[in-house]
């Protein structure tokens, strides 16, 4: 089909928009705008300059994409806002573009952020990603691959977190939280391995087991980060999931977030 914008959108008519777009009503769509093909845009959303949306995405009713930063240390300069194919971001979400620090918030493919989500300035979030209602990141957030986050979760300025990671709702994490991980709250805390996220994502049980390895070594047997990173390396060198626990545990600046009286058990069977 053709694209369709209805007479009540405003477009401006420098914005770039694909094949087969559909813009619902009075939905606002600024001039420095880029966005693919088969996307629908809902009624009331808009889309502000600097935004790059790619092919086929959903954006519904009342979404602010691409506004400026919440930043006191915003001067007005040019940055960015990108999303990629297949994404979908639910009603009344705030997405707001990078600033001078990197230049854009970045938001991967085939993500879903429902409602009342927001994504702050200089953000990094990877593929695959889930974020239940209410998910709030701070600036600079870094999410990795295939994670999951539960509803009214907010995350701290600068805090990054390991693909495959499943965090809990109602949680406040203020420390990195490494790959893998099943987080909750009250205290915060790891509580054992994402064993369903990776079992459904087809992790065999020799994989599964090698991370609840890992995580034992690292989290459990009373033994620094280094002694633990030391005993990683020469145990996993060659296992890739092992190898982007340790190098995600290297990377970590503001603190990891530590696991606390709960055992890991390896798996007997699927």
């Amino acid at each position: 089909m053709a694209t369709i914008i209805h007479p009540t959108a405003i477009v401006d008519a420098k914005a770039i928009l694909g094949n087969d777009v559909v813009v619902g009503p009075y939905a606002v769509i600024a001039a420095d705008v880029v966005i693919g093909d088969k996307c629908e845009i809902g009624p009331h959303a808009s889309i502000c300059d600097g935004s790059r949306i790619g092919n086929q995405c959903r954006i519904f009713k009342g979404a602010n994409i691409g506004d400026v930063p919440q930043d006191l240390k915003f001067g007005g300069e040019k940055s960015l806002l990108k999303i990629g194919d297949k994404t979908t971001i639910r009603e009344f979400c705030t997405l707001n573009r990078g600033t001078k620090a990197t230049g854009e918030t970045v938001i991967g493919s085939n993500c879903l952020l429902m409602a009342y989500c927001h994504v702050g300035h200089d953000c990094i979030i990877g593929n695959n990603v889930i974020a239940a209602n209410c998910t709030n990141l701070a600036g600079h957030v870094e999410i990795g691959n295939n994670v999951n986050v539960g509803g009214m979760t907010a995350i701290v300025q600068f805090r990054k977190v390991g693909d495959y990671a499943h965090l809990s709702a109602n949680s406040l994490i203020k420390k990195d939280v490494a790959p893998f991980a099943m987080t909750a709250p009250g205290p915060m805390r790891i509580v054992g391995i994402n064993r369903i996220g990776i079992k459904r994502a087809g992790f065999s049980i020799e994989r599964r087991n090698a991370i609840k390895q890992a995580y034992r070594i690292l989290f459990r047997n009373g033994i620094t980060i280094s002694e633990a990173m030391a005993q990683l390396d020469s145990q996993f060198s060659s296992n890739p999931d092992i190898q982007l626990i340790v190098e995600f545990v290297k990377g970590a600046t503001k603190g990891l977030l530590r696991m606390r009286g709960t055992a890991i058990d390896a798996e007997t069977g699927d």
